[in-house]
């Protein structure tokens, strides 16, 4: 009797514990979403596209600074690119590039589902930004660096 008094009260504390943590990260998503918003202004959907877009630009552009410019594909600057590209030619790094992209765009869409089943939105949507973001910014800057190199 004693002992099951003592694992209730555990127990009580332990939910009291976990409802403040909850009531502290509500306090703190709204500052969260404000951040993924000034990141990513528009629609999740259309952030994925984005990523979509950027990444078969700079397919492109490797493929025409590298296949119609006789250039050796050990100029590319990627280590994943120029394994795929010596694995499987430019077929390779377009499939490469395609997992990349579908495993980031995965990621971020689970996680974003999930947090909003949990009834955190801002959270969900921050998630989902802050994951693709950061490779259409490195895609950006691939696609950038092809062009210098078109250049040299």
């Amino acid at each position: 009797m004693e002992e099951e008094k003592r694992v209730n009260s555990v127990l009580r504390f332990m939910k009291g514990r976990m409802r403040k943590a909850v009531e502290r990260d509500r306090r703190a998503e709204r500052y969260v979403e404000t951040a993924s918003r000034f990141l990513w202004r528009w629609r999740e959907p259309w952030l994925l596209a984005f990523v979509c877009f950027v990444a078969l630009l700079d397919y492109a552009s490797t493929y025409a600074i590298l296949a119609l410019s006789g250039k050796s594909y050990l100029n590319e600057a990627g280590s994943l690119a120029r394994w795929a590209l010596d694995k499987g030619g430019f077929a390779g790094l377009f499939l490469a590039d395609l997992a990349a992209v579908f495993a980031i765009s995965l990621v971020a869409i689970t996680l974003r589902f999930i947090l909003f089943r949990l009834g955190f939105r801002g959270f969900g949507r921050a998630a989902f930004v802050f994951l693709l973001i950061p490779y259409a910014v490195v895609a950006m800057v691939a696609v950038i660096n092809n062009l210098v190199l078109a250049y040299l």
